[in-house]
């Protein structure tokens, strides 16, 4: 999504639509267009699903009170949860009119806002904290609450950097679901920073996959900061422990702010890799994180065409083995 909106080149009054009175800039608040440029947004659903995307995500990656609070539209976020789902709905459920035979699907996108719960922000202070974790749960409660309302078909809790704010959105997405009292199912997706292969506070794939499997999720995966290449060992490792299904949509590379994308892996490039991850039986869903375009979408698309998915073995299975 980002790197679609970016190739707009939208201007400062694209972002601020109704909002004309308001006392921020809000260039760069790809969120609000979901309000201020609807059309943008709906195209780039289209766009993908022709590329032969299953799922496409909502267009709310910011949308939690906690990371709007930059361009002080905290009062928004609701409206913008709901009106990105109702946008990504109509796009997939106008394209499964089209194969009634392969429904399309949506995701509800909880990002990981701009704070972090258990690392201190302040170098010279470990104990300092900028976000306490009730404040976590009651943003994602309120998101997750509206993109219910909005229609998404599943919650995807995506680029976990800090296990502990995933835990956040997870507690609230509970409590969201006993309030409401039905379930979707959910996704969750970390993000290993560098080569270390850990997240940016410290857990590895394993490590992240015991810390979120309580919740059952319908399937665990990796996505965002590295290229397929270097996300391999660790989609390997996850894929090795996790006992439900596997996701991974990398980068297209590394950045690159020369680039038209800012990444310089082509379509060819990121599907042969993917479609290697899918041939070793890593993962069941692929996709694109950052600089992935629709041509990339589609080329991944073709490269797993015909594998089959990756098998799940169940912990009894796994513990006589």
């Amino acid at each position: 999504m980002g790197t679609m909106i970016q190739q707009c080149r939208l201007s400062e009054r694209d972002f601020r639509g109704c909002f004309r009175d308001h006392p921020r800039d809000l260039a760069g608040d790809n969120d609000v267009l979901s309000l201020t440029r609807p059309d943008t947004v709906r195209s780039m659903h289209d766009a993908y699903f022709e590329a032969g995307a299953d799922i496409v995500e909502t267009n709310t990656f910011n949308a939690t009170r906690i990371a709007q609070a930059d361009y002080a539209m905290q009062d928004q976020v609701a409206a913008m949860n709901r009106a990105a789902a109702h946008l990504a709905r109509e796009a997939a459920d106008a394209w499964t009119a089209r194969t009634p035979d392969r429904p399309r699907f949506v995701a509800g996108a909880l990002g990981p806002t701009n704070r972090t719960a258990s690392i201190s922000p302040d170098v010279n202070d470990p104990a300092a904290r900028n976000v306490a974790f009730d404040e976590l749960v009651a943003a994602y409660r309120e998101a997750a609450d509206a993109l219910i309302d909005g229609g998404v078909d599943l919650l995807l809790v995506e680029t976990v950097f800090d296990t502990l704010n995933a835990k956040a959105a997870l507690f609230a997405i509970d409590d969201t679901f006993a309030r409401r009292g039905a379930r979707l199912p959910i996704i969750v997706s970390g993000t290993i920073t560098d080569a270390s292969g850990r997240t940016l506070s410290g857990q590895t794939p394993q490590a992240f996959w015991y810390s979120v499997r309580h919740v059952r999720p319908l399937a665990v995966g990796l996505n965002c900061a590295l290229g397929a290449a270097l996300m391999r060992p660790f989609i390997a490792e996850l894929s090795r422990v996790a006992e439900t299904f596997v996701s991974c949509y990398p980068n297209a590379g590394l950045p690159n702010p020369m680039s038209d994308t800012g990444y310089d892996e082509t379509p060819d490039e990121t599907a042969a890799l993917l479609g290697e991850f899918a041939r070793s039986g890593f993962v069941n869903i692929v996709g694109g994180c950052c600089g992935t375009t629709p041509a990339h979408i589609r080329a991944i698309a073709d490269a797993v065409h015909g594998v089959a998915p990756r098998q799940v073995v169940d912990e009894v299975e796994r513990r006589v083995a």
